[in-house]
């Protein structure tokens, strides 16, 4: 028999364990996850700075549109999973889908190191986002089940961490690997590790479903009569009808432009003003470094003073970072350093603060859904990051890109302020 947040399960474990929820009580099976999820990170982390290159000096793509078309093919992907992984949660237990998204993700770096031409390379990003959609979206779900509602911004705030870090490390790695052995296949190749460890340890890690019971059971607000939990439904509200849900959304889904725009341009840009590769290897493994790292702080913050503090004034930090970056461009390795930390620093801000929001509007019946919804809006950004940066690079130039996204930061950031409100943590 399965068990969903629609079908709550006894509470009690099947290994008849008593379930406990608390970071304390489960935390071996938390710490199992927070190392899945470091292998996560470190396999999206293989592209950061060599695939745009690879476009560009590999296969000769002269237009930006077609060099960022594999960052699109990605975020549309992982945005569409990351929607459904919420509806399949209602099918299928947790761990299950984080096995599948792992089994999934196996051809990505040997794609990625040996594709014979640049449609491959997008094709394995269709993949990747299919992998990543299902692997993050559990484990930020399965954290979320351990801890209960007092955690929340602690449990997203190291899950993230750990998948972020992995990200900006292997893009260190990468980097350099690049410079000493070429843009492939070598780079690419360290993803074997990433794949075989995340799907071992999604094996041994345990499903649940038991503290999703627990905590429907102890919930103090009853669900309302009649309020649908269907994907369609909780779509709706978690999109539009829910101000908060809504202002989460859109702060979501314009962090991930950025991410997805600084993917894209950042290597083009910096190369193109004199940096080698290691140069930009540490430019784009700064970012997520302390986009990762940070969130553990900004995580337990984000518990005691609030989402909405952190959420805005992180925005504000990120369209900052723009701003550096073109105003010591005649300096790119500082201009790159600086522009880094400050986008690292507004999105550790942003980034727990802005998932444990949605779980505080969401029911327990359907939070797995609103979560869902959240990131697929919030990873819709990469490609719509991508888009963007392609039509303005080509049009009007990386530099015109990098200002539109500054723009847009700060816009979204005073959004967020409008339309976001605390809710008590239940």
């Amino acid at each position: 028999m399965r068990f969903s947040d629609d079908h709550p399960a006894p509470p009690a474990a099947a290994s008849g364990r008593p379930v406990r929820l608390g970071l304390r009580e489960n935390w071996l099976q938390f710490t199992l996850l927070v190392i899945v999820n470091v292998c996560v990170g470190g396999l999206v982390g293989l592209e950061r700075t060599t695939v745009p290159l690879i476009g560009t000096d590999v296969f000769g793509l002269t237009s930006d549109l077609a060099v960022f078309s594999f960052i699109i093919a990605f975020g549309i992907t992982k945005a569409l999973t990351n929607l459904a992984a919420g509806a399949l949660t209602a099918r299928f237990r947790r761990k299950q889908l984080l096995v599948a998204g792992w089994l999934i993700g196996v051809p990505v770096p040997f794609a990625l190191a040996w594709a014979p031409s640049w449609g491959w390379i997008v094709a394995a990003n269709v993949l990747l986002g299919l992998n990543q959609g299902l692997t993050w979206s559990m484990t930020v779900n399965m954290k979320i089940d351990l801890v209960g509602p007092a955690r929340r911004g602690l449990a997203t705030g190291l899950n993230e961490a750990a998948g972020y870090t992995a990200v900006g490390v292997t893009a260190l790695l990468t980097g350099y690997l690049a410079t000493v052995y070429g843009l492939r296949p070598v780079p690419e190749l360290i993803g074997t590790v990433f794949v075989a460890a995340g799907l071992a340890l999604s094996l041994a890690v345990r499903d649940t479903a038991a503290h999703v019971a627990l905590e429907l059971a102890q919930h103090t607000r009853p669900l309302p009569d009649g309020e649908d939990t269907a994907l369609a439904a909780t779509f709706a509200r978690t999109s539009w009808h829910n101000r908060s849900l809504r202002g989460a959304g859109q702060a979501g889904l314009v962090n991930n432009l950025n991410d997805g725009l600084t993917w894209g341009v950042f290597p083009l840009l910096f190369t193109e003003h004199g940096l080698g590769l290691a140069a930009v290897g540490l430019i784009k493994g700064l970012y997520p470094i302390l986009w990762g790292l940070g969130q553990i702080p900004t995580g337990h913050l984000a518990d005691r003073i609030g989402r909405k503090p952190l959420i805005v004034s992180g925005m504000l930090v990120q369209a900052a970072g723009f701003v550096l970056a073109l105003a010591l461009l005649d300096r790119p390795l500082l201009a790159g350093v600086l522009s880094a930390t400050a986008l690292g620093i507004g999105t550790a801000m942003v980034y727990p603060a802005l998932i444990a929001s949605v779980s505080d509007h969401a029911h327990p019946a359907w939070r797995a859904n609103a979560l869902g919804t959240y990131r697929f809006w919030r990873d819709i950004g990469y490609a719509a990051g991508a888009l963007v940066a392609g039509v303005l690079a080509d049009t009007l130039g990386l530099d015109a890109t990098v200002i539109a996204a500054a723009v847009l930061t700060a816009a979204s950031g005073l959004l967020a302020a409008r339309w976001i409100t605390e809710h008590p943590v239940r």
